[in-house]
């Protein structure tokens, strides 16, 4: 039997799944080491929740391989699942139960090894009635029951499928700051979502994923650093035309008047330098955002798209 040692939290190894004619994985590669925080990209129909039911073997691969904590995902099912917490994106619970019934019945089927204190934690810091029954619930209180029960089991490896759905901004918060907790503690969430603000705001990595292959895998702090910065800037008398054409690693957007626009790679300081011999009034740099990345991958073409594949 496997352990679980310092094998990987996921590995996914040319992972295909079909349905008649219609490929929903085309042979995607992807590891994910114990401890991230790792974010799966996509938009509906790309493969995100086929790829995660793989990895709890609710449904069987057409071909490839997936791993779950060095657990093989079809073989060794039991033993993955021992180790992992799941909220699946449209949940289904008993709804004559309530959410402490619901809980009680998940800590049975954990043999008892719930951690009381930190689900009553759990059940406070998301201001969950857990009396109620769950029939009596909004969509949001559902949610927070779903979260719940994958994340009271304080378990290796927590799947998330679209977790804040439903949740309001503030439970959002609440939930990301969960997650990072997680992750502190060595543990791996791997949750997929289509809201890139979150993404970016909680994961360390994160994977593109378009027609059931994976894009790009990328560290979001590398991201940032390498990639192109948007310099806004306001001069106090027009700047001639040429003046910033030979700064290293600066391209001119556009000059109309006092007003220039630039481009930077890898950071800022020689476009610094050069402004220093002008009157500066204003000076806006923008960082470049997850969702200016996403949508670099979904506007070009699908062919340019896949020479970028990585994992």
């Amino acid at each position: 039997m496997t352990s679980i040692g310092a094998a990987p939290a996921i590995e996914l190894e040319a992972l295909e799944k079909s349905y008649g004619s219609a490929r929903a994985l085309r042979g995607i590669d992807l590891a994910v080491e114990q401890g991230e925080l790792f974010g799966f990209l996509g938009p509906n129909g790309a493969g995100k929740t086929t790829a995660i039911r793989i990895l709890l073997d609710l449904i069987r691969p057409s071909g490839g391989r997936a791993r779950v904590l060095g657990f093989d995902a079809q073989s060794e099912t039991v033993e993955a699942r021992r180790h992992t917490g799941y909220l699946p994106g449209e949940a289904q619970f008993y709804r004559d139960l309530t959410a402490n019934e619901l809980f009680a019945y998940v800590n049975r089927l954990r043999d008892g090894a719930i951690d009381r204190p930190y689900l009553r934690r759990l059940i406070d810091d998301l201001q969950l009635d857990a009396g109620r029954p769950i029939r009596a619930l909004s969509r949001g209180n559902r949610q927070k029951v779903a979260l719940i029960q994958a994340l009271m089991p304080r378990p290796e490896l927590v799947i998330l499928d679209e977790p804040t759905t439903g949740l309001d901004p503030l439970m959002q918060d609440v939930v990301e700051d969960l997650l990072r907790e997680v992750a502190a503690s060595g543990r791996t969430v791997f949750f997929s979502s289509h809201l890139l603000a979150e993404v970016e705001q909680v994961c360390t990595r994160a994977a593109i994923l378009r027609g059931g292959q994976i894009v790009n895998v990328f560290d979001l702090a590398e991201q940032r650093r390498i990639a192109p910065r948007e310099v806004h800037v306001v001069f106090g008398a027009p700047p001639a035309s040429d003046a910033f054409d030979a700064v290293p690693g600066i391209r001119v957007v556009g000059v109309i008047g006092t007003e220039a626009r630039f481009e930077t790679d890898g950071g800022i300081d020689s476009l610094i330098k050069e402004l220093a011999h002008h009157t500066v009034l204003e000076l806006q740099s923008n960082e470049p955002t997850l969702e200016e990345l996403f949508r670099k991958y979904y506007e070009e073409p699908e062919g340019e798209a896949e020479q970028g594949q990585s994992a």
